[in-house]
């Protein structure tokens, strides 16, 4: 139970990142101009396929839990927190050869 909640954690931190970090669009396709909102695009494809993996791990060990929106809410606001740092890399301290 530990090393799926450690697991999906980590999974999480990085693919909040991820999309701050490539200039590909879900590292397949390579954008020219990869402007916010295809990071935004990409940052909420990454919250469903992280949320899908959530549910993965506790349907494996646990019969799953009904969720309300306020749950919903919550995890996407710490998939938020946790692309802080990808977010202040790419627009505040990356240089741009402007």
């Amino acid at each position: 139970m530990q090393a799926s909640v450690a697991t999906l954690l980590i999974v999480a931190v990085l693919a909040a990142n991820l999309p701050f970090l490539t200039e590909s669009f879900a590292g397949v396709a390579k954008l020219k101009n990869k402007h916010f909102g295809w990071h935004l695009l990409e940052l909420a494809v990454l919250y469903a396929l992280v949320g899908l993996f959530a549910r993965l791990l506790e349907g494996r060990s646990a019969p799953v839990h009904p969720q309300n929106w306020q749950f919903y809410v919550t995890t996407l606001a710490l998939f938020l927190v946790f692309a802080f740092p990808g977010f202040v890399y790419r627009y505040f301290w990356r240089k741009r050869g402007v």
